[in-house]
């Protein structure tokens, strides 16, 4: 796997290393941070092993404060088959001690530049639970364009009778021709 660093104006975005397991439970093993993604909480045996399955691949990316190795986020990159088709999908999760200062819409924006310039990427998506204003506001500032509104489109868990709960997701999207206008 490459050893692409990407530096923005506080912020620097690597690739994960496996030592990286206290870091990401920093933040995944608080509810708020998780709240809208597919996991519960993280234990510290869990992040560990998150942090050897990322340092593996290419798709996530560590967030850490510049100068530091604080690690204050992660990101997700994952390109689309088929290769055709030249799409990414964007995804974020953030420490929420670190909620409020734009550096979740930095790294995104750091990220998602690389991938157009880097990647030969046509477009970058996104997904995002609508009740989760955050998330689709990030995405609005970053340039995304809100494509969709898919309904019950996803489950995470069931509920006590073991039936799936439904939720709707909102789509955003960005073309690599209306990038940083």
């Amino acid at each position: 796997m490459d050893a692409v660093e990407l530096t923005t104006s506080r912020l620097l975005v690597r690739r994960f290393r496996a030592s990286d397991g206290p870091g990401l439970h920093g933040y995944l093993s608080r509810a708020e941070a998780v709240r809208f993604e597919p996991y519960p909480p993280q234990s510290p045996a869990d992040c560990d092993r998150l942090a050897v399955e990322r340092a593996a691949s290419p798709d996530f990316w560590a967030v850490c404060l510049g100068g530091s190795d604080e690690l204050i986020g992660n990101l997700y990159l994952h390109r689309h088959e088929p290769l055709a088709w030249r799409t990414y999908e964007l995804g974020y999760v953030f420490h929420p001690d670190h909620w409020g200062r734009g550096y979740a819409t930095e790294a995104a924006a750091g990220l998602v530049s690389w991938c157009f310039e880097h990647q030969g990427a046509h477009r970058v998506e996104a997904r995002c639970d609508p009740v989760n204003a955050a998330s689709w506001r990030l995405l609005e500032r970053l340039g995304c364009r809100r494509e969709g509104h898919l309904l019950q489109n996803a489950s995470f868990v069931d509920d006590a009778a073991g039936n799936p709960v439904w939720k709707d997701t909102y789509l955003y999207a960005v073309l690599a021709a209306e990038w940083g206008r």
